[in-house]
């Protein structure tokens, strides 16, 4: 048992999900759970109990033909989040798409959230891509380097940093890039982004990567054939798409994904206060 009581969030994710499963199944778009998703899935044929989020991946093309058509799509009780819509794109949080559940609170009021223009204070599911990786080793960290370089700068378009986290080290770089990243308009960094993610895309590497992860996740590389099938997994009381090859994916993303984290971890990563949620109609 958890301090958490985590029903009323999961009921609200667990709506999102069935959205993306009904729009993709409707345009016969392949998505795939993934993360903590994907472990809740093959662990707890759920949500994990203490998790607050939902994650969905997909690969380039299928992320594209969801974009183009998910907004006519979605009910009035969620919406769809770019990274380029704060501020008209000048703001930047990272580079990961959400939908989110509008009647969801999950921080204080803050500057920050106000920063955010309250985009941010929802419960919400994560969009990632996954892109080709160049099969050359030293293409593949080059590849690597760019994405964290160019979202070390963007970094510099945050409402600010916390530098606790990281080594004297890092802690320069993040500085420095931070820095010159103020210098550039935070929508030339986000074309910059989408360029690299594309760059290799008629290339026949074997290999994919999560191309809008953040920075000290990009290490995970997976094979491309693990993208290509699904199956449906149970889900609480529904069956949603997962990668066919989700034993592979789990252990490249958690090593040991059967091992429980201590009990102190087992708490929701994105709250400040308790969740609100009302899942009546705006």
């Amino acid at each position: 048992m958890t301090q958490y009581d985590m029903t009323k969030v999961h009921e609200a994710s667990l709506e999102i999900l069935k959205e993306i499963d009904r729009i993709c199944r409707k345009y016969k778009i392949q998505y795939m759970l993934d993360s903590g998703s994907l472990l809740g899935a093959v662990r707890h044929q759920g949500f994990i109990p203490w998790d607050d989020d939902a994650d969905v991946a997909f690969t380039r093309k299928n992320y594209e033909a969801f974009l183009k058509v998910v907004r006519r799509e979605l009910p009035d009780t969620m919406e769809l989040l770019m990274p380029w819509d704060f501020k008209g794109g000048q703001r930047f949080y990272d580079f990961v798409a959400r939908i989110y559940y509008k009647n969801s609170r999950i921080h204080k009021d803050s500057p920050e959230v106000r920063f955010y223009e309250g985009k941010l204070n929802h419960l919400w599911v994560d969009l990632f891509v996954m892109d080709v990786l160049p099969q050359n080793k030293i293409k593949a960290e080059t590849t690597r380097f760019l994405h964290k370089m160019i979202y070390g700068m963007a970094m510099g378009h945050r409402y600010h940093l916390d530098f606790g986290k990281y080594s004297l080290f890092h802690k320069l770089a993040v500085r420095g890039l931070s820095i010159a990243g103020r210098l550039v308009p935070m929508k030339l960094l986000f074309v910059l982004q989408r360029k690299l993610a594309l760059k290799d895309r008629k290339c026949k590497s074997s290999l994919m990567y999560y191309s809008n992860y953040q920075p000290d996740y990009l290490y995970v590389t997976v094979q491309r054939k693990w993208c290509e099938e699904v199956v449906d997994l149970e889900f609480c009381d529904v069956n949603l798409m997962a990668p066919k090859h989700w034993h592979e994916m789990l252990t490249g993303i958690y090593g040991d994904y059967q091992k429980l984290p201590p009990k102190e971890q087992r708490v929701p990563a994105h709250s400040t206060i308790e969740i609100q949620v009302n899942q009546e109609k705006p």
